[in-house]
C-alpha cells in the first residue's frame, strides 16, 4: 500500500473560507466527480472595471434555515459551459479566488451558479484538490481546522 506524506487528508465534507470575498465559516462538499468547483450565487452582474471584465454577486453562505448572504466582486475569469450528471448544459461565470481549508490557502476557480436546491453552497471539485494537494477520505467529515484568517486581510474584491 502506498502512503503520501506531503498530501493532506481531508474529509467528505469541511469547512472553508474565501478570505479575499470575506467570507469564512463556509460549509464545503467534496466532489472528486467534479471537474470544477461551484460557488452558490445570485443577482449576478457582469461590469467593467478599468477596461477589465469583472462580476458582481451575492455569495450565498449558511444553511436553508438561517441564510446569510454577501455582495461581493471578483475579477471575470472565463465563462465556461458546465454540464450537470442528468445532461443538461448551463454557460456560467467563472472566477477565482483564494479557498481557505484548514491551514492551507490557495487560489481557485469557482463557477458560480444557483445551487438554492442543494444542501451545500459550495463544492469543491477536482481541479481544485489537485491544486490543494488534498487526498479525500470519505469516511470522515470536517477533519479539518476550520480556516482562520485576520480581519484584515478581508476586501470586497474576489481578485487572487
Amino acid at each position: 500500500m502506498k502512503t503520501f506524506d506531503h498530501l493532506t487528508v481531508i474529509g467528505l465534507r469541511e469547512w472553508v473560507a474565501l478570505p479575499h470575498l470575506g467570507v469564512a465559516g463556509l460549509r464545503a462538499k467534496i466532489d472528486t466527480g467534479a471537474s470544477t468547483s461551484s460557488l452558490h450565487a445570485t443577482e449576478i452582474e457582469p461590469f467593467e472595471r478599468d477596461g477589465e471584465k469583472w462580476v458582481r454577486f451575492n455569495a450565498h453562505l449558511g444553511t436553508v434555515v438561517q441564510l446569510r448572504h454577501r455582495r461581493c466582486e471578483a475579477q471575470l475569469v472565463a465563462m465556461k459551459t458546465i454540464k450537470s450528471s442528468n445532461g443538461h448544459a448551463q454557460v456560467r461565470y467563472v472566477i477565482r479566488t483564494t479557498l481557505a481549508l484548514g491551514d492551507r490557502v490557495w487560489p481557485v476557480e469557482f463557477t458560480l451558479a444557483c445551487r438554492k436546491a442543494m444542501r451545500y453552497r459550495l463544492l469543491l471539485g477536482s481541479k481544485a484538490l489537485i491544486d490543494g494537494q488534498l487526498v479525500v477520505n470519505p469516511g470522515v467529515t470536517y477533519i479539518q481546522d476550520k480556516p482562520v484568517f485576520p480581519a484584515s486581510n478581508l476586501s470586497a474584491t474576489g481578485a487572487a
